[in-house]
């Protein structure tokens, strides 16, 4: 397990938060990328690793989840540890006990927490006030599981990260906002195509341009979805209504029209383009049946490797 047994590394994740793709360096989005693949190669290979056993994640869950909670729950039963489920409904957080509150009394039965939530300031005090690591499992500003697993199984589909063109199409989102600074990280390009209105957000742009000034990535936001795709080694899209917008669904469907990944626009990709989206997917509104059931996909590599991706934040940090 070389990546496991790098000291220098395994001292400097060993009980961080992961909330976000900017708070780590270069050199440790790629450990725990290359951790996570050697940890699919082991659980593959039917090899028993146990680094978490005897310990307990506790899963906070305000948004609903199909791979967020599967992939966290196995993936602590497989690195030898146990995940607790626990909805708003079943803490008293549902009940107006302040998130400090929560954060410092879990730290005293858990190892870990990871939480699925709306506002990211929920992570941020959640964090700020437990003693014990936390995991943003998805908010409305981010989403660095998936970004994380994603580049993953770019890497193990392309052999490299460095120089990849990804076009991004859609809602300048959580996820958009992820795959930026994880470009910008990992030294690979980046064009997002969103209609006026739905960019993502200003600071998250200037902090991945920041990033990417250190590892030679571009970074770049436009209106036309041709210019994105042009050449573009990797094709991402995601719903046009997130969880939490279904009722602007009708307005963003008019503003999305001319945004949907189909056989026309990814013409304009490389002709070895890798689709992906994180799912759930909407197939005949964001993308075509054709583009996610064609060829190109390789959204259930994706995610699989929530999994596996999942399993390095936590070994590495718990």
């Amino acid at each position: 397990m070389t990546n496991l047994l790098t000291e220098e590394m395994a001292v400097s994740l060993k009980g961080r938060d992961f909330i976000g793709l900017a708070d780590y360096s270069p050199a440790e989005v790629r450990y725990l990328i290359d951790l996570a693949i050697d940890l699919k190669r082991k659980q593959k290979a039917g090899e028993v690793f146990h680094p978490l056993k005897g310990k307990t994640l506790g899963m906070i869950f305000e948004k609903s989840s199909t791979r967020t909670r599967v992939s966290f729950e196995v993936g602590m039963y497989q690195l030898g540890g146990h995940a607790l489920f626990l909805s708003r409904n079943d803490l008293q957080i549902g009940r107006g006990e302040p998130i400090s509150d929560t954060a410092q009394v879990m730290s005293r039965y858990v190892d870990g927490i990871m939480i699925r939530t709306f506002a990211h300031r929920t992570v941020i005090e959640l964090a700020r006030a437990a003693t014990i690591p936390v995991i943003n499992g998805l908010t409305d500003l981010s989403h660095p599981c998936q970004a994380l697993c994603d580049y993953q199984t770019v890497l193990e589909h392309k052999g490299r990260l460095e120089g990849l063109k990804v076009a991004y199409i859609g809602d300048g989102n959580n996820m958009v906002h992820s795959l930026m600074m994880g470009a910008a990280k990992l030294g690979m390009h980046i064009s997002v195509a969103t209609p006026e209105g739905y960019e993502p957000d200003a600071e998250i742009i200037r902090q991945a341009k920041e990033n990417a000034a250190e590892t030679g990535s571009r970074i770049v936001v436009c209106r036309d979805p041709k210019e994105a795709i042009a050449d573009a080694d990797v094709v991402y899209t995601d719903v046009w209504a997130s969880m939490g917008f279904e009722a602007e669904q009708k307005e963003r469907e008019l503003a999305f029209a001319n945004f949907q990944v189909n056989e026309e626009l990814a013409r304009y990709a490389k002709s070895d383009y890798l689709f992906m989206h994180c799912l759930p997917a909407h197939r005949g509104e964001e993308v075509s049946e054709g583009v996610i059931d064609g060829k190109h996909s390789i959204i259930f590599d994706q995610a699989e490797n929530r999994l596996h991706a999942q399993k390095a934040i936590m070994a590495a940090i718990m």
